[in-house]
C-alpha cells in the first residue's frame, strides 16, 4: 500500500475531503506511512479542529466549515468519503482528481476481494458471505459500508485472506479496479438526492464489475428486469457472467427449484444441496441474499455441504425485520432499514399478518407509486405516516384514486408512532416499521431509528402478561 500511495501522492497536493470515520482512517494511514507529507483536511465540521490527532500535527492544513469546499481547487489529488454530494464541489472543480479510500484499497487487494453491493440485501448478504467462509475454515474478514472502513482491516490481511466488502454507490463511484468476484444483487431507486439523475446511479453500481478482467466473476441476479437489461446492454466486457435466480435458468448459473438449489456450468447440471426450513432467514427477497452468497462461496471453494450448515447457523441482521416483542397481544418487527418501496412491500409479504404498517421519513423525491396498489390486498388495517415523506406519501394515496381501505394516522415522532400503533392494532397482528423513507430527518442513520423505535416499543407498550 505504500508504495501505491506514494506513486499516486508524489509531487501532488493532497487533501482528504470528509473527516469521519473513513476519511479519519485515511489520515491515520498515510500519516503512520508519511510523516512528513502535507495533508489537507476539509469539512463543514469546525469542531474537527479539537481533534487531537489534527491539532497536534504540524503537517495537516484544516479547511473547515462555511466556505471551505473552495479551497478544493488548491489541490491536485483528494480522498473523498463516501456521501458527499458532487453537489458541494465548487464551479470548475475537475472530479477526475478525485480518488476514494475503496479505490486505493480496490487497487492494492482487488484479487482478494467478494465485493457485494445492490439497492437492497448487500449487508445481509456480505455478512452471510462472511458467516459462511469463516464457518468453513477460511480467514475472512467483513470490511465497507457494514462499518469497518477498508484501511482499518489492513493489519488483518495475509494472502490467504478473503476480504468482504459491503460496497455502496458512494464508494463505487471513483473506481479504476473491481473485485475479483463483484456481486450486484438488484437496483431500485435510490439516492436520488446525490445523483444527477437515475441512470448515474445505475451506472455508479455497475463500476463494481467495470473494471475486472478475463479471470474475474460477475454475479448477479437475473431476476431483477433492470439489472438483467444492463447487463445485457453493458459494454463487452472480459469477466465470467455468473447469473442466479429463483427460478431456473436457461444460460450458466446458480438457480433454486421448489426443493433444491442448483448449479449449472458449462452444460452440466449438479444439485448443491435441498431447500429446507433450516435455512434460516425468512422471505423470497432473503432466498436470493441466500443464492448470491451461495454464488460466490461456491467459487471461493465453499462445499455445499458446508454452505447449508453455515447457513442454518446464520442469524440475520438487527433493523432488518427483526422482532422486538409481543406486547398486549401485538407483535412488534423493526425493519428501519427499509428505506424504498420495493423493501417495504417485501417486508409486509414475508411477515403477512402485518395490521399497522409505519411508512415515511426524510423525502428523497423516490417513485412511491409501486407501494399504493400493493396496500390494497396488503391485508394491512392501519396506514401511521411520519416525516415528509410520509406526508407525500399521505397525499399521493388519498389523491390516487385508490381505494386502499386502511384508516390513516399522521404522528410527529416515534413517541405518538408507538402510542397510535398500540391504539389501533388488533390482538394477535404485527406492527411494522418498514418506512420506505431514508431517515437522516430526525436521526444519524438507519440504525440509530430502529432503536429509537425500539427503545419506545418497550417503554410505552404495556408488557403481554
Amino acid at each position: 500500500m505504500k508504495e501505491l500511495i506514494n506513486r499516486l501522492t508524489e509531487g501532488k497536493r493532497v487533501a482528504i475531503l470528509g473527516y469521519g470515520r473513513e476519511g479519519r482512517s485515511s489520515y491515520n494511514l498515510i500519516r503512520n506511512l508519511f510523516p512528513e507529507k502535507l495533508l489537507g483536511i476539509i469539512d463543514n465540521n469546525e469542531e474537527i479542529s479539537k481533534d487531537p490527532d489534527l491539532s497536534s500535527d504540524p503537517k495537516a492544513i484544516l479547511h473547515l466549515g462555511s466556505g471551505c469546499m473552495k479551497q478544493l481547487l488548491n489541490y491536485d489529488l483528494v480522498i473523498k468519503a463516501p456521501g458527499i454530494s458532487f453537489h458541494v464541489l465548487p464551479e470548475g472543480f475537475d472530479k477526475s482528481r478525485i480518488t476514494s479510500q475503496t479505490s486505493l484499497f480496490l487497487q492494492e487487494y482487488g484479487k482478494q476481494v467478494i465485493g457485494v453491493t445492490g439497492t437492497k440485501g448487500k449487508s445481509t448478504t456480505s455478512s452471510l458471505i462472511h458467516h459462511i467462509l469463516s464457518c468453513s475454515g477460511f480467514h475472512s474478514i467483513l470490511l465497507g459500508n457494514i462499518g469497518l472502513p477498508p484501511f482499518e482491516g489492513i493489519p488483518e490481511i495475509t494472502e490467504a485472506t478473503l476480504i468482504v466488502m459491503e460496497l455502496s454507490s458512494h464508494q463505487l463511484e471513483f473506481l479504476s479496479k473491481s473485485p475479483h468476484i463483484a456481486l450486484l444483487l438488484n437496483i431500485f431507486q435510490e439516492h436520488l438526492d446525490h445523483y444527477v439523475n437515475y441512470e448515474a446511479y445505475q451506472q455508479a453500481k455497475m463500476n463494481i464489475g467495470k473494471f475486472q478482467d478475463k479471470n474475474d466473476f460477475f454475479i448477479y441476479s437475473s431476476d431483477n428486469k433492470l439489472l438483467d437489461k444492463l447487463v445485457e446492454e453493458s459494454e463487452p466486457l472480459q469477466h465470467i457472467l455468473l447469473p442466479y435466480s429463483l427460478h431456473p435458468l436457461s444460460s450458466d448459473g446458480i438457480f433454486r427449484t421448489e426443493n433444491a438449489v442448483w448449479m449449472k456450468r458449462e452444460g452440466s447440471i449438479k444439485k448443491l444441496f435441498d431447500v429446507s426450513p433450516s435455512l434460516s432467514l425468512p422471505g423470497e427477497h432473503n432466498f436470493s441474499n441466500i443464492m448470491a452468497a451461495v454464488t460466490a462461496c461456491h467459487i471461493a471453494g465453499v462445499s455445499p455441504e458446508k454452505m447449508r450448515k453455515a447457513i442454518s447457523s446464520f442469524k440475520g441482521l438487527e433493523h432488518r425485520i427483526e422482532f422486538v416483542g409481543e406486547y398486549d397481544g401485538i407483535q412488534y418487527f423493526n425493519d428501519s432499514i427499509a428505506t424504498i418501496p420495493e423493501a417495504t412491500i417485501e417486508a409486509v409479504k414475508t411477515l403477512q399478518k402485518v395490521g399497522t404498517l409505519i411508512l415515511g421519513g426524510y423525502d428523497r423525491g423516490i417513485d412511491y407509486h409501486i407501494l399504493y396498489p400493493f396496500l390494497v390486498h396488503s391485508g394491512i388495517d392501519n396506514l401511521i405516516f411520519i416525516g415528509e415523506a410520509g406526508k407525500r406519501m399521505k397525499s399521493e394515496l388519498l389523491t390516487s384514486g385508490i381505494q386502499a381501505g386502511q384508516a390513516i394516522y399522521e404522528a410527529g415522532n416515534y413517541e405518538e408512532v408507538v402510542e397510535i400503533a398500540k391504539r389501533v392494532t388488533v390482538k394477535g397482528k404485527i406492527c411494522l416499521l418498514s418506512p420506505a423513507a431514508s431517515s437522516f430527518d430526525m436521526f444519524k442513520n438507519f440504525e440509530h431509528r430502529g432503536e429509537i423505535y425500539k427503545k419506545n416499543v418497550r417503554s410505552n407498550a404495556t408488557s403481554h402478561p
